[in-house]
C-alpha cells in the first residue's frame, strides 16, 4: 500500500517535528518580505502631504520634532514547487523508487501546507506529464494523496531542464524548488538546476536510487535492459565490467554532490529501501546544519 492508514498520522508528527525543532530549516528556510502594513519594522521616511498619520512615529516627533513615517514589512507566504520524475527508470528496485519518491513529495507538501505555504506539484519524465496546480491548506492533502496514487512511470527519458521549464512557464513567482529524482538524466542534470538558480529559486535535489545499481554484483552472461528505452543488451559481466561501472555510478553521485556543493543548493542521496520519515528527518537535520 502506498499511503497505509497512519500515513497521516506520520506526516503530522513530521511537521510538528519541523515547527518545534528545525525551525527555520528546510522548507521554512526563506519567505518573501516585502513592505506594506505588516508588524516587523522596516525604515522610516519623511512625511508627506496625504500620508495616514497613524504610521507616524510620535516618539521621534516628541523628541527632535521631525515629521517621519514608520514603514513595515510584510511577509507573503512560501511557494514549494515538488518535481517528482515519473520516469519509467524509477519503477526499478524492490521497492521502487517511484513509491519512495510519491511518499516524500507527500510528506514534504504536508509540511509546507501546514505551515501555510502553497506547493505545486509537477510530475515530469522528458517533460511535465501531469501536475498538482497551487494550493494552500492541509485540508488539501487528501486530494493530493489521490493525485500522487493515480500516477504512474512513463514517458520518455529523465529531462530535467525541460521539467524546469515547464515549471517555470506555469508560474513567474520564485521560491524553494525540490527535484526528487534519480537524475539519470541523459541531456545532464545541470542545465535544469542552472536554470532554477538563475531564476533565484531556493533549490533541493534528493536523488534516490536502488541498491543494486550502486552494486550489481552480478558476473556472467546476462540481459541488460535500459528502463528509459526498453532497449536489451546481451553482454557478458567481467570484475573489470563491474569495477567500470561502480566508478561511473560513484562519479555521477559526486557529479550531483559537487554541483549542489558548489552552488549552494541542497542535496540528499539516498538509496531507496529507507522509509521515507527517516529521511525528512534527514533532511531536516542537514538543513538545520547549515
Amino acid at each position: 500500500m502506498l499511503f497505509p492508514p497512519d500515513f497521516l498520522t506520520r506526516l503530522e508528527y513530521l511537521s510538528i517535528i519541523s515547527k518545534r525543532v528545525f525551525r527555520g530549516s528546510l522548507l521554512a528556510q526563506r519567505r518573501t518580505m516585502q513592505l506594506g502594513s505588516g508588524i516587523e519594522f522596516s525604515e522610516h521616511r519623511e512625511y508627506a502631504a496625504g500620508d495616514d498619520f497613524r504610521y507616524l512615529d510620535w516618539n521621534v516627533y516628541a523628541r527632535h520634532g521631525d515629521l517621519l513615517l514608520k514603514r513595515f514589512q510584510e511577509e507573503q507566504d512560501l511557494h514549494v514547487y515538488l518535481l517528482l520524475d515519473c520516469s519509467r527508470s524509477m519503477a526499478f528496485g524492490t521497492p521502487p523508487k517511484f513509491d519512495l519518491a510519491r511518499r516524500l513529495v507527500a510528506a514534504l507538501a504536508y509540511i509546507a501546507l501546514a505551515d501555510l505555504d502553497r506547493i505545486s506539484v509537477l510530475a515530469f519524465a522528458d517533460g511535465v506529464i501531469n501536475e498538482f496546480p497551487l494550493t494552500r491548506g492541509k485540508a488539501r492533502i487528501l486530494a493530493l494523496l489521490r493525485f500522487l496514487e493515480s500516477l504512474q512511470v512513463g514517458g520518455a527519458d529523465t529531462d530535467v531542464s525541460r521539467a524546469v521549464q515547464g515549471m517555470l512557464h506555469r508560474s513567474k513567482r520564485s521560491g524553494i524548488a525540490v527535484v526528487v529524482s534519480d537524475l539519470f538524466d541523459e541531456h545532464g542534470f545541470q542545465k535544469g538546476l542552472d536554470q532554477l538558480r538563475y531564476r533565484r529559486f531556493d533549490g533541493h535535489v534528493l536523488q534516490l536510487y536502488d541498491p543494486k545499481e550502486a552494486d550489481p554484483a552480478q558476473l556472467g552472461d546476462v540481459e541488460l535492459m535500459d528502463m528509459e528505452t526498453d532497449s536489451i543488451r546481451k553482454v557478458t559481466v567481467t570484475e573489470k565490467n563491474l569495477r567500470t561501472y561502480k566508478e561511473l555510478f560513484q562519479n555521477h553521485q559526486r557529479s550531483v554532490r559537487d554541483y549542489c556543493q558548489n552552488y549552494g543548493l541542497g542535496c540528499t542521496q539516498s538509496p531507496a529501501t529507507v522509509p521515507f520519515d527517516a529521511l525528512i528527518l534527514q533532511m531536516m537535520r542537514t538543513a538545520g546544519m547549515k
